[in-house]
């Protein structure tokens, strides 16, 4: 339970500080070209809200409804669906009475703030924490699978040289280039044979229905004892600081991922666990309890593989983390493309907020909610800018048809716009939170 509101809380105080500066964006340009701004608030107030004050024109507040927020923007068809303003003669104060450029910059305020927003979270991070990234040369023991990387034809231990052609100096980008880039081939090197592995459509739909909460693929490493818990099986048989354990019951096991899997198997059962000593391959007889624990603590990977280490200084941070931050939308869009293709079946990965919430962690880590509060801020900002009435970007769509040709589209047409633009949206968030309850149950 406590983990749980750890969790809610690291995700109401990052959405609340992005749902505010990016309503920030589109308020401080309003006032700026003398745009009359008559609500602010955090989270949406239908027939009431928590609190409210009026300070000049603008009333602040926060409502009980969270689902985003908004700045109510005189002479403007917004969320709130007040046109009764409309029917009145236009004051100077109003937004329709604003050229389109202005209205232009009003409208794209709050994703600027977002992206920009993003950048510099990323940069900051960069230059508090530095970077740390593993070369893929450096994965000298290859990578370990899940069940799905398995079954369309990979194997732990193998070395990847090439996405389509395409080599990632930096293996983390190597599950993302596979899954979501459209890859077709893969090519290892599995005991010295180079070997490709074809890549199906349906690969992001294959990882959703096996909730591969692990991954698809990461990093493999030995089984090397470092220590051993008190009363462990292991040193009671005779296993001693050092030692590989290579495998269980004749069965080759090189790497830790796999005594993970394969113990639980073998609870309160008699095994035969060779171990690697130097040159010498032995064997002991280990009866395991319930459940199946060796007692053997490894040497962690980062004692085995050589990971890199980056500074970066104040100013060099800033590109540094324009460029992650742009990284990580091309990401984004790649994700959304495989949404919107039936054929991948990634709709179905489309989670609320409870899959959200869950990317926190259950302890107060102020690195991780600094990362994620950053690509949610990428996030907010391209799903915004889509062409899609009663987000911003079709409130910038229609302002830039108004500059292009001369001419505004009616406010009966915007009001009917904003009402189907709504119902759009409704169904995604439905659809999204409807995919988190299902998995809930699943």
């Amino acid at each position: 339970m406590t983990e749980t509101l750890i969790k809610a809380a690291q995700f109401f105080l990052s959405l609340s500080f992005l749902i505010v500066l990016h309503e920030l964006g589109h308020f401080i340009p309003a006032r700026l070209f003398k745009i009359r701004v008559e609500k602010f608030y955090l989270f949406f107030d239908p027939y009431f809200s928590i609190f409210k004050k009026k300070i000049g024109d603008t009333e602040y507040g926060i409502g009980w409804l969270p689902l985003g927020g908004y700045v109510k923007i005189s002479g403007m068809i917004d969320e709130s669906m007040d046109t009764d303003q409309l029917s009145a003669e236009p004051q100077p104060w109003e937004f329709r009475s604003k050229p389109a450029w202005q209205r232009l910059i009003v409208m794209l305020g709050g994703v600027t703030v977002n992206l920009l927003l993003a950048m510099g979270i990323y940069a900051m991070i960069l230059f508090t924490w530095g970077g740390d990234y593993l070369k893929t040369d450096n994965a000298i023991y290859g990578i370990e699978c899940s069940e799905l990387a398995k079954e369309i034809g990979f194997q732990n231990g193998d070395k990847i040289l090439s996405v389509d052609g395409v080599y990632y100096e930096n293996f983390s980008e190597l599950p993302e280039a596979i899954l979501i880039s459209g890859a077709q081939n893969v090519k290892v090197e599995r005991k010295g044979v180079e070997t490709n592995i074809a890549i199906p459509t349906d690969i992001v739909a294959q990882f959703i229905e096996k909730k591969a909460q692990s991954g698809f693929i990461g990093i493999a490493w030995p089984y090397i004892a470092q220590q051993f818990e008190k009363g462990s099986v292991a040193e009671a048989a005779g296993v001693q600081v050092g030692d590989q354990l290579i495998g269980i019951n004749g069965e080759e096991m090189l790497y830790f991922s796999e005594y993970i899997n394969k113990l639980p198997t073998l609870a309160g059962q008699e095994i035969n666990l060779s171990v690697l000593r130097g040159m010498d391959t032995l064997n002991y007889a280990i009866a395991l309890s319930e459940p199946a624990r060796l007692g053997v603590y490894y040497v962690p990977p980062t004692e085995l593989i050589t990971y890199d280490h980056k500074e970066y200084g104040f100013f060099e941070s800033f590109p540094a983390g324009t460029a992650l931050a742009l990284n990580k939308l091309d990401s984004y869009v790649q994700q959304f493309k495989l949404i919107l293709n039936p054929e991948t079946g990634a709709w179905k990965g489309l989670g609320g907020f409870i899959t959200m919430g869950k990317q926190f962690k259950s302890e107060w880590d102020w690195k991780h909610f600094w990362n994620f509060t950053a690509f949610l801020s990428i996030i907010l900002a391209f799903m915004n800018i889509l062409p899609i009435p009663a987000l911003d970007g079709g409130h910038v769509m229609f302002l830039l048809w108004e500059i292009i040709t001369g001419k505004s589209p009616s406010d009966k047409f915007l009001e009917y716009a904003q009402m189907f633009g709504f119902f759009i949206l409704m169904g995604l968030l439905l659809l999204a939170n409807g995919n988190d309850i299902i998995n809930l149950f699943n």
